[in-house]
């Protein structure tokens, strides 16, 4: 992919969440959350993993 493609990609991105954020609060908090809660669950799931290979 382009270099200019990825710039682009990006700055919208920035640009949905800041107007996400500025304009819908509450939803992008519940998002943020949700994002959050998901990674804590991947972290105890890995976790999880590596204590069963260590015992």
């Amino acid at each position: 992919m382009p270099v200019f493609v990825k710039k682009l990609l990006l700055w919208g991105f920035v640009a949905f969440l800041i107007y996400f954020m500025a304009f819908r609060p509450d939803g992008a908090a519940q998002m943020f959350k949700g994002i959050g809660a998901a990674l804590m669950a991947i972290a105890q799931g890995l976790g999880d993993f590596l204590t069963s290979l260590m015992t």
